[in-house]
Order: C-alpha cells, then structure tokens, then sequence
C-alpha cells in the first residue's frame, strides 16, 4: 500500500565519541590502508565485501544483508569546512548543523519550532533531550531508556497526578511565561501516559544477541512504532568509540551491538506502516586518522562514513570516498560530502519541510532516499 502523508519516521543513531570510519566500511584495496595502518588494517578475510574496492567491518553481517537488499546507503566523506577535532565542539556543529558555531538551537528544533505543537511529534531516548531536536520555541520529549510502563510515569498518586494536572492547566489571562510552564507539564503528562499505554500494549523486542543499551533503545522505538504512535523523529545513542588505543576490540564489540540494534529494529517493525517508512541515520562527531597511532588505536580526524538504512532507501555509495594519501596538515582526511547535505536530505526526504527553511541555506540532496 501507498505510504500516505505524515507517516515517514527518521530515528537518528548519535555514535559518541568519533567512530573510526576506515575500520567500518574499509578501502580494501587501497594499499595505503594497510601501509599506513600496519598495526591495526583489517585483513581481508576478517570482513565483509561490498564490492568496488570496500569491505564493511566483519562484526556487521546483519548490515551486509541490508546492503544486498538494496536498503542500506553508505555515504562517504561527509564532513564541513575548517573541522575541529575537539568532540564537544565538532558535536555542537553536528547537532546545530552550523559549523560556525553562531547556532543555539539544533536542526531537527528548527524542524519542530515549524510543524505544529503536538508534544509527541519527535521523542529522544533517554533522561536528556539530544541537543539536535531543541529548537527555539520548542524540543523533543525525553522518554526514560527503560522498557517498564511504569518508568515512562511520574512517580505520584492518582490524587497527586490529579492535583498537578489542574495546576498546569492553562488558564483564560495567564501570561505567556505562565502559560508556556502550564503547558510545559500538561505535554509531560500526555507523552509519559501514551508512551506508557504503547510501551503495556506492544511486546518489547528479543535480539538474537547483545545489542547493549542502544538495543534496549531501539526497543522502546519498535514498541512506540507498533503501537502507532505518530511520531516523526526518534533520537537514541551509542558511546565508547573514542578508541585511542586498544581499538579492534572495542570498536568490534560496539559495531556487533550496533549491527544486532538496527536489523532487529528494522525487522520488528516491518510489517506495520511506519515501519514500512522509518529511515535510520548513524553518524559520529567525526572519523579518525588515517595513520594509526603506536597503542594500537587511532587518533581524532575528520571526513567519516553516515549510514542511512531503511525500506525506502536507495541503496549503494554515496560521495567520493577521500584520498588516504592527500591529507591536511594534521594527517586527516578532506572532506568530500558536506554534511548538510546528508541533513537536506532527510528534511525534504522524510520530514517532508524545505531544507532552506531549517539549514537557511540549500544545499544538494544526496538521492539516497
């Protein structure tokens, strides 16, 4: 069946910390990966073939599976101008989508600050709002990262619950800050009661393996999209990848839960019809250098690999992967892809708003959707 208008549902993947893009969909046959990277290249036999000249990381199979159905897009060398390799900053110009940094609030709040009031229109996972979906005038849900009904609920009686609905009432003649605080609790009250209704009405989700604290994540978003939820935009996250050193192991073992995450996710909601239209978009604040460093780990570089998977995905590469060989003066990679580019895309691909109106700015789609 057609996917009807306001169905589309973007989940952004944040992977803290600076996932190591050359160790997760390899240049197999460039020479200078392995010559530059004699202590931590991924042989051959240790991955998965993707065809002209890439390999994806090996702890990956379910995403493999993904690409030879045509659903996942890999797009390569995404980055902005003038990147700094400080997390905290490179994070900040990620989420606000403005490398100049003169943006407070984030790409996805402009989105929200522009489509309406309704509280559950976008949900981050877990106790803080990602700073992406914090617009000017409004922010995304916090839903507690636990699967319990009674975790989503605020901790009070039924005679208290009714107190503080009639305090936060918004009443004829209050002042806008009075009325916006009233509202502010009224919203808390609709999104804890309906996440938990959809979190007791839908099964939560089994894995075939770890899939760490992002799975239990994702299963909160399957049940809140079985249950058919209207939301738009889901956020949850990953940490751990800063590997300076020590980096195959810790790197292997969090890719494992990230593959594991997303193809039990994708597979537990595709028979509803916002499963049949949710895109899942993993990025990291950026890659790593191209040289590995003498404790078996990497350093904090630039240009990096986005995923985008999901039914309506076109499937393949997308951008120029970036030369291992001529780098900045840091030894780091230079960007191919600009990543409001990747962010264009998905406003005017799934949240169905001009890219202009959130970026400021046109900027290229990638076709991937």
């Amino acid at each position: 069946p057609r996917i009807g208008a306001g169905e589309h549902t973007l989940v952004l993947i944040t992977l803290y910390g600076g996932n190591d893009g050359l160790n997760t969909v390899i240049p197999i046959d460039d020479p200078a990966y392995t010559a530059l990277r004699s202590n931590l290249a991924i042989n051959r036999s240790a991955a998965i073939d993707l065809g002209s000249g890439f390999a994806l990381n090996g702890a990956m199979p379910g995403l493999a599976g993904l690409w030879n159905s045509g659903q996942l897009a890999i797009i390569r060398g995404v980055g902005y101008p003038n990147p700094s390799l400080s997390h905290f900053q490179s994070m900040d110009i990620w989420q606000s989508g403005s490398p100049k940094g003169d943006v407070a609030s984030g790409w996805l709040g402009r989105w929200l600050d522009r489509v309406g009031k309704d509280p559950l229109t976008a949900c981050s996972i877990g106790p803080n709002v990602l700073p992406a979906m914090a617009g000017e005038r409004r922010k995304a849900a916090a839903l507690q990262d636990s699967s319990s009904p009674y975790s989503q609920l605020p901790e009070a009686n039924a005679h208290l619950l009714k107190l503080y609905r009639e305090i936060q009432h918004v009443a004829p003649g209050d002042s806008a800050l009075e009325g916006s605080i009233a509202q502010s609790g009224t919203d808390m009250l609709t999104v804890s009661h309906t996440a938990a209704t959809a979190l007791r009405k839908e099964p939560p989700l089994h894995y075939s393996g770890s899939a760490g604290d992002l799975g239990n994540q994702l299963g909160i978003v399957s049940q809140l999209i079985r249950s058919g939820l209207p939301t738009a935009a889901f956020a949850v996250n990953q940490g751990g990848y800063d590997t300076h050193s020590g980096e195959l192991a810790t790197q292997n073992l969090l890719l494992a839960q990230l593959d594991r995450a997303i193809t039990g996710f994708l597979a537990s909601i595709a028979g509803t019809p916002r499963g049949r239209a949710t895109t899942v978009v993993v990025y990291s604040e950026f890659g790593r250098r191209v040289e590995s460093n003498g404790s078996l780990g990497t350093d904090h570089g630039t240009a990096n690999t986005v995923f985008a998977v999901g039914p309506l995905v076109r499937g393949g590469f997308y951008g120029d992967q970036p030369s291992l060989t001529r780098l900045d003066d840091n030894g780091n990679m230079l960007h191919t892809v600009d990543f409001r580019s990747v962010y264009a895309t998905l406003l005017e691909g799934v949240l169905a708003i001009p890219a202009r109106d959130v970026l400021g700015h046109a900027y290229p789609t990638l076709g991937f959707l």
